[in-house]
């Protein structure tokens, strides 16, 4: 479905910018981590652009919040909600204390820059195309004056020929946005000629590929389309060069891709300081190593920086002001470990499952079965910081992580990255639904093979059609017809299949098609809102219709659904 268009940028187009920019990074993250070979190949580039574009997403939802949680009860969609300026600022301040590894902070850095310019006009007043130009430009200048040493081929190319181009285009929103997605696409094109280090790998440069994602976002947020659909692919890889010298000390940093070339750490962190003492910060960082970025302002700023004495640069943010969310990555050894993030003394599990629940009854089965459980509540989805959370107090070397929601795919997977580069084995099972957790946690086994184990729960999950009734919150077309706002629906799969009035009527149509396919067994999860006479209804249903099939049913607690189906 075409997204409704945005004739201005406003605070409702800064919302839904971030939110298709992160949709848009999680579909391209593992592409982006893939082709990550500058300044250090160390393959989390898309990851860490996600989870920056994640923590201003995230931002932005909690000012709308705000409003909507206001004395004159508006929704923050129109009059009484946030404004352009409230909007941007959110969106900058949650990019800065989210932003993650170098391309991440220089993201961070684009948004303020916009921000900046979306912020100065008169309070109430959405943007438009001039301002939107003056936005990118801004954008580009800014990030490029937060590298200590700029280099060509790399975003900062692809920022400042988004710019150009938006400074060539007319006065519509979604003008300006379509010539600035324009000029960064040919100008990723070219980001090998360059730099020399991504001919010699084949590839474009990767933080400049997740740029082009976030403008193709702005361009559907303000013309309702995606980008340009007749051009085929975002450029990724290239046909790499025969032979390519690469110039020592380029723009000044000696990373490239070979081994063991460049600093043996990552060091990031926030810094509560002045100016003057940032100024003065950045000399002392720049002499102890490369890739230093320095971004922020007001008080508050991010600090990324590859060094071979991690303590130093620590030490320097010390001198300079008050620094936390310290983060210490050591890339010869693939793993980082977060500064301050406690580790108990205690003897590491074998292996543990976390596992995403929409329940709380759920979580109580989830944890009675031996998981970690994350509670999502219903328009509350977990984010990845919070996964990483629980995988880090599940305290074990290998997890199994369950996401149970198409819709969390993206986030489990930035997640697990995270915990990954944090020394812990994590593999990802797809879950769809809290029924494909429980059949794959009913054969997990702690002590067999990892593989083993996760082959099985994958099977098992994989194994297992899945089914939810709900009620519809408005009118709207489905892949079964028109449904009316209070009908109730019956999804199989993730697409309606039935439409009805009556909960255990659609429940049992929707079970009769789901078992034509055979099954042994039907997991039932009553939600909050589910009549208490359905799930008799259905266990009865299935014993009197249905021999050798078995029922099991459990009481899910508050979730977004009246009722969960599995047929194993």
């Amino acid at each position: 479905m075409a997204q409704v268009p945005q004739r201005f940028f406003d605070a409702l187009a800064v919302r839904t910018w971030c939110g298709l920019a992160l949709r848009a990074l999680g579909g391209a993250r593992e592409e982006i981590d893939a082709i990550n070979v500058y300044p250090v190949a160390d393959g989390d580039t898309g990851t860490n652009m996600y989870l920056t574009v994640e923590s201003a997403a995230a931002a932005v939802e909690a000012v709308f919040a705000a409003h909507a949680m206001g004395a004159d009860g508006d929704t923050g969609d129109g009059a009484g909600g946030p404004t352009t300026a409230e909007a941007a600022e959110a969106m900058a301040h949650g990019a800065l204390i989210g932003a993650r590894g170098n391309s991440g902070t220089i993201l961070a850095q684009l948004l303020r820059g916009m921000a900046q310019v979306l912020t100065a006009g008169p309070e109430s007043a959405p943007a438009g195309g001039p301002e939107l130009r003056r936005a990118l430009r801004r954008a580009a200048d800014s990030a490029r004056q937060a590298v200590a040493h700029p280099v060509e081929g790399t975003v900062l190319t692809v920022a400042s020929a988004a710019a150009d181009a938006a400074d060539a285009a007319g006065d519509g929103c979604g003008e300006v946005a379509r010539a600035a997605y324009a000029g960064a696409r040919e100008a990723l094109a070219g980001t090998p000629e360059r730099l020399p280090v991504l001919a010699r790998a084949g590839v474009v440069d990767a933080g400049g590929r997740g740029l082009v994602a976030v403008l193709g976002a702005l361009v559907q947020t303000l013309t309702g389309e995606p980008p340009d659909p007749g051009r085929g692919p975002v450029p990724a890889f290239v046909a790499p060069a025969r032979a390519v010298d690469v110039p020592s000390g380029a723009g000044g940093c000696a990373c490239d891709d070979d081994a063991g070339a460049g600093p043996a750490f990552e060091v990031t962190y926030l810094l509560e300081a002045g100016d003057e003492a940032v100024a003065r910060l950045r000399g002392r960082l720049d002499a102890l190593g490369d890739s230093l970025v320095v971004v922020g302002g007001d008080g508050l700023w991010n600090v990324h920086v590859h060094v071979d004495d991690a303590g130093a640069a620590v030490e320097a943010g010390v001198e300079a002001g008050r620094p936390h969310r310290i983060r210490i990555t050591h890339f010869g050894a693939g793993q980082g470990h977060a500064a301050g993030t406690e580790r108990p003394a205690r003897e590491r599990a074998q292996r543990a499952v976390v596992a995403v629940v929409p329940g709380e009854g759920l979580a109580g089965l989830y944890t009675g079965a031996g998981a970690t459980a994350v509670l999502a509540r219903p328009g509350e989805p977990p984010a990845s910081g919070e996964l990483v959370q629980a995988v880090r107090l599940a305290h074990a070397r290998e997890v199994v992580l369950l996401p149970n929601d198409d819709e969390l795919r993206h986030t489990a997977a930035a997640a697990a990255e995270q915990a990954r580069a944090e020394g812990v084995r994590v593999a990802l099972i797809p879950t769809r639904s809290a029924v494909q957790g429980i059949a794959a946690l009913a054969v997990h086994e702690p002590e067999r093979r990892f593989d083993e184990d996760v082959v099985a729960m994958t099977s098992a999950a994989g194994a297992t059609r899945h089914a939810e009734v709900t009620v519809a919150e408005h009118r709207s077309w489905t892949s079964a017809g028109i449904c009316q706002a209070g009908d109730v629906l019956g999804l199989v799969d993730g697409d309606v299949a039935v439409i009805g009035t009556d909960v255990a009527q659609v429940a049992a149509t929707v079970l009769d098609r789901m078992l034509a396919a055979g099954g042994e067994l039907v997991t039932l999860v009553l939600g909050a809102g589910a009549p208490p006479t359905v799930a008799p209804y259905l266990e009865a249903r299935v014993r009197d219709s249905y021999l050798a099939v078995d029922a099991v049913t459990y009481q899910g607690g508050h979730q977004g659904s009246l009722l969960l189906i599995g047929v194993e």
